[in-house]
């Protein structure tokens, strides 16, 4: 066994150096490397809070050996951000990333995030049934409601979302034909959130967790009666039913009052545009003369400003007309 205590040193520095000019040569062949590449954010939320709009991906730097660096990707690496160690909620509170691989070997560096964190509450909502401008053209509406299937109106929803989007929040759902006859009905009308007026798109709105309605469509159900209305119709002279006699003629036709106001259902007034006087008999009269005439009956429920007018015929003779003889 001398051989083998012989020199021992030496033979132990000569294994070393065969050692070190193996992993020389290793390295050589696999040498430490690194990339980026994006990857997804896996993100843990404590209850009561909600992110908006969180990116979904990030870049991070993948080190190690080059064998297993080039085995690295979007499908086994990631960037873990836990919420509950934020310092606070607001719309740029800074969040670290841990990254990681399931690749032995391979270390993910990644750089803190900036997040939109905000309370978590959930609020009930009364969907409010709204009629568009000009649907209900001579209608008069009596009852507009929005109905869930279930308890009785008033319907409402309930919406688990960000706290800072509750202020002010309002339900509606509009009933999209136009108002014909009562009872008006429609099945399946989807339910609008609007914020100070603003309408917010929550069906596809990113958040973590998801934000929610438990309801998002609504029946409507509508009642209407026909409306009142008013408008200024003329009043016009009609023919007479005997002229004045030969030789006499009309010069002129004075109607007072010329126009009178008419109210009733808004189906009925907007067709009377003029109002024709009866015919009067002037074969008796050659000078200026006024009639006191009724006005002709308006439709059932119309009513009018006057039930009577003053026509006043100027009638002189016809200077160009002999007179017939005796």
């Amino acid at each position: 066994m001398s051989w083998i205590t012989d020199d021992w040193r030496l033979k132990l520095l000569a294994l070393g150096l065969a050692v070190l000019m193996l992993a020389a040569f290793a390295f050589s062949q696999n040498p430490p490397t690194s990339v980026t590449m994006k990857v997804g954010i896996n993100y843990t939320v404590p209850p009561g809070l909600i992110l908006i709009n969180p990116p979904k991906q990030t870049t991070v730097t993948v080190t190690g050996l080059a064998d297993l660096v080039s085995a690295a990707n979007a499908g086994n690496t990631l960037a873990n951000a836990d919420v509950s160690k934020a310092a606070s909620t607001g719309p740029s509170v800074k969040v670290n990333l841990v990254g990681k691989s399931v690749i032995n070997g391979v270390f993910v560096q990644a750089t803190p995030i900036t997040l939109n964190i905000d309370a978590r509450h959930v609020i009930q909502l009364a969907v409010l049934a709204r009629i568009p401008k000009g649907a209900a053209l001579g209608w008069q509406i009596t009852k507009q409601e929005a109905q869930c299937s279930g308890p009785p109106p008033p319907c409402t929803v309930t919406f688990d979302g960000p706290a800072s989007w509750e202020e002010n929040l309002k339900a509606y759902a509009d009933y999209p034909l136009p108002v014909a006859g009562s009872p008006n009905d429609f099945p399946s009308a989807p339910v609008v959130l609007e914020q100070n007026g603003t309408s917010l798109d929550y069906l596809t709105a990113n958040t973590v967790p998801k934000l929610g309605m438990d309801i998002n469509t609504v029946s409507i159900h509508i009642e209407a009666k026909s409306g009142t209305t008013s408008r200024q119709v003329t009043l016009i002279d009609a023919p007479p039913s005997n002229p004045p006699p030969t030789c006499y003629r009309v010069t002129s036709i004075a109607i007072d009052p010329s126009a009178i106001v008419i109210s009733g259902p808004s189906d009925a007034v907007p067709n009377i545009t003029t109002i024709t006087l009866p015919a009067v008999d002037l074969s008796q009269h050659t000078s200026d003369f006024t009639f006191r005439i009724a006005i002709p009956p308006l439709p059932a429920g119309v009513t009018g400003s006057a039930t009577t007018a003053r026509v006043t015929y100027a009638i002189s003779k016809n200077p160009n007309c002999a007179s017939p003889s005796p």
